[in-house]
């Protein structure tokens, strides 16, 4: 077994090499960087200071240049013989007689050998183990034309101003185009459009691809979910749906694509997906995202899909023919429904690291799901066939696009990263500021106005000081800039701390500084319908406390700029210990204890209380959570134990709770119907997938008797509907209209709520009323308007809206019951909420 490493810069630029921790998961651990220690989120937002350590020259790539930004940079190609995957003949790319996934890794391995323009990487491995396959193609490089290379890239993001004017930037710099392939597992053919792309590629002699292949790199995800691949599922092994994943990253497919924008920086990118016929080419309808700069992102992105359009249309398939439709640009053709507003999605990511030309594109015949399974297999292949041609026109298209249009390209990506640095205006988009547009009108203008910055108190101003290092962590791991101050210090007329964290907005990539840590905007009125969630702001959700400051001088501000949060794991050196419940660290902390036969107790104020004699494995978990456990003299209190979950849940709720600690087995009706053994569970936490009215007589008869002597938590309609069934808690659950999400203000009131933000997230709300005198209402939504930010409307008879939900119950309890209306564990995402669910299960067994 090859050892699993960490990798840290020291000042010197060399590399230690530390080993994890044993049991450590090696798809958890950053890859390396190709970065220089400068830009790994760490570097000063002044362009002066950054300048200087940027700008020796770097005259061309002949090997004159002084170009030093990463003394191990190699040249390219950069090979390496991938090893064969075993062969799998379940694979379900085959029956579309497409490329499985055990074959991709031999392709990699003779594309390599055709010449000396194709090298693959390994840019990390799937949630269920599989490589991710990173394949660059470009003319041969040397070493220190590489290296000038990074250094460019360096200048173009860290000194943009400078960058606008290098000759050697203009002349020299490599511009990088980003294909992703296959995020939904089945929507298979972009993975094999691109290998035949590749292929191409690797040998053509013609005048326009040397040309291409030497003014850019083109970077291949060979297929960004290969475990949906071969399992013919939209979502990894975890069930996540990895295009929704982006802003969380909390899977190793998101997080390495983030990593590929944030070390690759492409100008151009191209998410392949299906299947929407005729082919659906991004630019989006309304409401677009506010925070980047969509002006320059429009004016570019419109005109390649109209390349697009005109290649895709062009192969000469017809609808009477081939049963496909002419493609078709939402932008131009639609008026609402597909929506570039979340930065969920690929391409809206992409933006915030300076991608100028972004396209989701969906090919058009339907090969998935129901299809899969009832057209006969020549149809389907043909099908799939058609489906590859389509992806590839529309890759060969943007490498036109590409070609042609490099220069005022990265000068839009050096502008994107000056306006951030130099904290300028956004322009509003309109005919006259994007030329060769038409149809825009006062319905595509979204812009924001940017905080000065971001501040993260310490000390008694902070919440929780784990869920703050967690904050801090996540933004430097997105390329956030932040600093952390030497002293105390005064801004925007409120006094901080020493050791609070500061964001300065004036950054280059502050859209996506703003787009994390803002509350977002309540869009409710300016469109009918979206196209998934509209809300999910870091600073209310993540359970940290972060200040808005409108104005004031940065610069008096003593702070040096961080690469990680300090450490804020704490074990107090003597006495009982007690362990606030705030987020998912401490509740994994807690549950450690549990299964180590600690005898924890609960305090009234709903923390953990453990005795001194746990002091060496509170320790261990300190380290391993970063979490505190504080001295305590508080006395009594309710013993827990630990509680195995039987859980009807999303894979994203199953996920987080998994995070937390818990012992979870998954159920459904179809398990209870087999048979379930209840005696494998403390309790029954239910949200989907489990309908009382379905269950035999036999499993009813064992549901009811469990929920007879254990407890029940309930999430959103279909909790609240086994509740209602089995009649445990008398509350009637009113159901909002189910196209709502977003940010939501709550007031906690209750235990299981006890401490917990007052933000929460909806999705298809729900709210209680006429509760039973057992029921005890834990958290309500705010009067007035609860919606921070989101989509939220009243139905057509105007129920289901905010105004009916304000002051209502949004979480309630009763014996051994507690019913959410809310969703605490969203798609892993809303972390500040998810010690509410571990608390409910904890108290309802």
């Amino acid at each position: 077994m090859i050892a699993t490493v960490t990798v840290a810069a020291t000042a010197a630029g060399s590399l230690l090499l530390t080993p994890l921790p044993a049991g450590a998961d090696d798809h958890d651990t950053p890859p390396v960087r190709e970065r220089s220690a400068l830009t790994q989120g760490a570097a000063k937002a002044s362009e002066s200071t950054t300048e200087r350590a940027l700008t020796a020259p770097v005259t061309d790539l002949s090997g004159n240049g002084n170009g030093n930004a990463t003394a191990a940079t190699r040249g390219y190609p950069r090979e390496q013989v991938l090893t064969p995957d075993p062969e799998n003949p379940a694979d379900k790319s085959i029956k579309l007689g497409l490329t499985p996934y055990h074959a991709i890794a031999p392709k990699l391995n003779a594309l390599q050998g055709l010449g000396d323009r194709v090298s693959v990487e390994v840019a990390g491995r799937s949630a269920g183990g599989h490589r991710l396959y990173l394949v660059t193609v470009t003319a041969p490089e040397t070493a220190q034309q590489s290296r000038a290379q990074d250094r460019m890239r360096e200048l173009i993001e860290n000194a943009p101003r400078t960058a606008a004017k290098d000759p050697a930037v203009k002349k020299t710099y490599k511009m990088p185009v980003f294909f992703n392939n296959n995020i939904h597992g089945n929507e298979w053919e972009g993975t094999d459009a691109a290998l035949k792309l590749i292929e191409r590629l690797a040998t053509a002699k013609d005048k326009d691809t040397t040309d291409l292949l030497a003014h850019n790199r083109l970077y291949f995800n060979i297929t960004a979910n290969p475990d949906g691949r071969i399992a013919g599922t939209r979502a990894n092994s975890n069930g996540f749906d990895l295009n929704r994943d982006l802003v969380t990253a909390s899977q190793p497919e998101a997080r390495a694509i983030r990593q590929i924008e944030i070390d690759k920086q492409p100008a151009v990118m191209l998410d392949l997906h299906g299947y929407v016929n005729g082919t659906l080419i991004e630019p989006t309808t309304p409401p677009h995202g506010e925070n980047y700069e969509y002006d320059l992102f429009l004016k570019n992105t419109y005109a390649n899909a109209l390349g697009m359009e005109a290649a895709v249309n062009g192969l000469g398939y017809t609808p009477d023919k081939d049963g496909v439709e002419p493609a078709q640009i939402p932008f131009r053709d639609q008026e609402e429904g597909w929506d570039d507003w979340p930065p969920i999605f690929t391409p809206q990511y992409a933006a915030f690291h300076g991608t100028v030309v972004a396209h989701t594109i969906e090919i058009p015949l339907r090969v998935n799901n129901a299809s899969y399974d009832s057209l006969p297999v020549t149809e389907l292949r043909r099908r799939s066939a058609v489906n590859v041609d389509v992806a590839g026109a529309a890759m060969n298209a943007t490498l036109a696009f590409a070609r042609e249009n490099r220069t005022s390209l990265v000068a839009d990506q050096i502008e994107v990263f000056r306006r951030g640095a130099a904290g300028a205006a956004q322009v509003p988009v309109s005919e006259e500021t994007v030329p060769g547009v038409p149809g825009i009108g006062p319905e595509d203008v979204y812009t924001t106005e940017f905080p000065r910055a971001y501040v993260v108190p310490a000390g008694g101003g902070q919440r929780s000081a784990t869920a703050a290092a967690r904050l801090v962590d996540h933004l430097l791991a997105n390329d956030i800039r932040v600093t952390r101050a030497t002293h105390d210090f005064r801004l925007g007329g409120r006094p901080y701390p020493k050791g609070s964290y500061v964001v300065d907005m004036h950054q280059p990539k502050r859209g996506l500084a703003n787009v994390l840590l803002a509350d977002g905007r309540d869009i409710s009125d300016k469109v009918s319908v979206m196209y998934d969630i509209s809300g999910w702001s870091l600073g209310r959700l993540w359970g940290a406390t972060v200040d808005e400051v409108k104005s004031g001088r940065l610069a008096d501000v003593p702070a040096r700029p961080v690469q990680a949060a300090s450490r804020v794991g704490y074990v107090a050196p003597r006495g009982d210990l007690r362990l606030r419940l705030d987020g998912p660290q401490e509740m994994a902390a807690l549950n450690s204890l549990l299964r180590q036969g600690v005898p924890v107790r609960q305090a009234a104020d709903g923390s953990a209380l453990v005795p001194s004699s746990a002091r060496r494995s509170a320790q261990a978990l300190a380290t391993a959570y970063d979490v505190a456990f504080d001295a305590t003299n508080t006395r009594g209190g309710t013993p827990l134990s630990q509680v195995r979950v039987a859980a009807a849940v999303t894979p994203g709720e199953l996920f987080a709770l998994r995070e937390m600690n818990f012992d979870v087995v998954p159920v459904s009706t179809a398990v209870l119907n087999d048979g379930f053994d209840w005696s494998a569970a403390d309790v029954l936490f239910v949200s989907s997938g489990l309908s009382y009215d379905r269950l035999d007589t036999a499993a009813r008869t064992a549901l009811d008797g469990f929920l007879d002597t254990h407890g029940l938590v309930g999430r959103g309609a279909t909790g609240a509907a086994l509740n209602t069934a089995t009649g445990l808690l008398k509350a009637t659950a009113v159901e909002g209209n189910g196209d709502a999400n977003g940010v939501v203000r709550v007031v906690n009131s209750g235990r299981v709520t006890a401490g917990a933000p007052d933000h929460s997230f909806v999705y298809a709300p729900v709210w209680f009323t006429d509760l039973g005198p057992e029921a005890t209402v834990e958290q309500s939504y705010a009067t007035g308007n609860p919606l921070v930010s989101g989509h939220w409307r009243s139905q057509e008879d105007g129920s289901g809206g905010p105004a009916a939900a304000a002051g209502r119950a949004s979480v309630v309890s009763g014996a051994n019951v507690v019913l959410f209306g809310t969703e605490p564990l969203f798609r892993d995402h809303p972390k500040g909420a998810f010690a509410q669910v571990g608390r409910a299960l904890l108290t309802a067994s």
